[in-house]
């Protein structure tokens, strides 16, 4: 997820730079979209592996 996030980023700041803004504000916005949505499913899982690790031990 965040590699594909890095990836969108890197593509929105290229796009900007060469001054194509609606591609760049497209790519920029799937990138904050991934980015968010790979941090939230790190906290579930993270949180779901604390508390699977406690039951299981």
């Amino acid at each position: 997820m965040f590699k594909w996030a890095i990836i969108f980023a890197v593509i929105g700041l290229i796009a900007g730079a060469l001054g194509f803004t609606g591609a760049a504000g497209a790519a920029m916005g799937i990138a904050k979209l991934l980015f968010w949505v790979g941090l939230i499913i790190a906290i579930v899982l993270f949180i779901l592996g604390v508390t699977i690790a406690k039951k299981v031990t």
